[in-house]
């Protein structure tokens, strides 16, 4: 009941601005977009610092949008937000035979393989549909290579990936002694691929892996930045000798 009045309250408010807030209601669905992605993306910056104040405020946010592209396809007769919340829940209990039928499983992965096959039966006429083209590179190729596993597409163990990663890396070192600049791309990308590849069988997420590199890359960078200052310098007036004496100082001091 706390749960319901909580977002009957939301939904109140929405029906608020919507009427009464000259910006709430020149809003469409094209407009709303770019920042539904922005919402998105702050939320996956909470969620790397494990910012739990912010991922609570963040998930507010993305939940006020999902109410919001409701209103909109109420008010244009395509569907209600009990329609959305129904639809969700109708997929759940559906792909979920082991919970909700008889279907045995015993392992996450058996669940992984059940969850595609019914996507298949649904229509889809491939094991790769559902990944959204505009996806990011990085978390593109996650998403295909976890799809292209849950139909058997996958290496037995990690050595047999750490091997293809370094033949993929061998053929961009050959093409780039070659100079051939066409194929340089290519081969940088299958590098990529293999080792985002790679972190799958660590169990490592490779886009917050690289994300908390570049945080602190930029934590690293920007200390290097004060103890220039602190010396009466710039980085542009010190050598990379120089500058590497920082960066040491700056590793040294985290541990």
């Amino acid at each position: 009941m706390e749960n319901n009045s909580a977002f009957n309250r939301l939904l109140e408010i929405m029906d608020d601005l919507r009427e009464k807030c000259p910006w709430d209601r020149k809003q469409t669905i094209q407009t709303l977009r770019q920042q539904t992605i922005e919402e998105l993306y702050e939320l996956t910056d909470a969620i790397t610092d494990q910012d739990w104040k912010s991922i609570k405020e963040e998930l507010g946010d993305l939940l006020l949008h999902i109410v919001f592209y409701a209103k909109i396809g109420k008010e244009q007769q395509q569907f209600t937000i009990d329609d959305v919340i129904n639809g969700v829940c109708e997929k759940l209990i559906y792909r979920h035979p082991h919970i909700y039928g008889d279907v045995k499983v015993e392992t996450e992965e058996e669940v992984k393989q059940n969850w595609e096959k019914l996507k298949l039966k649904e229509g889809k006429t491939s094991v790769l549909s559902g990944v959204p083209v505009s996806l990011p590179a990085l978390v593109k190729a996650m998403r295909l290579q976890s799809k292209a596993r849950k139909v058997g597409f996958e290496w037995d163990d990690a050595e047999q990936v750490w091997d293809k990663l370094k033949e993929e890396m061998d053929e961009l070192h050959e093409v780039v002694q070659l100079g051939q600049p066409d194929r340089m791309e290519d081969e940088f990308g299958d590098v990529m691929f293999s080792l985002v590849n790679y972190s799958r069988f660590l169990k490592v997420d490779a886009e917050n892996a690289l994300e908390r590199t570049n945080k602190k890359f930029i934590r690293r960078f920007q200390q290097m930045e004060q103890m220039a200052t602190a010396q009466g310098k710039a980085l542009d007036e010190m050598s990379l000798t120089e500058m590497d004496a920082l960066w040491n100082e700056v590793k040294k001091s985290e541990k």
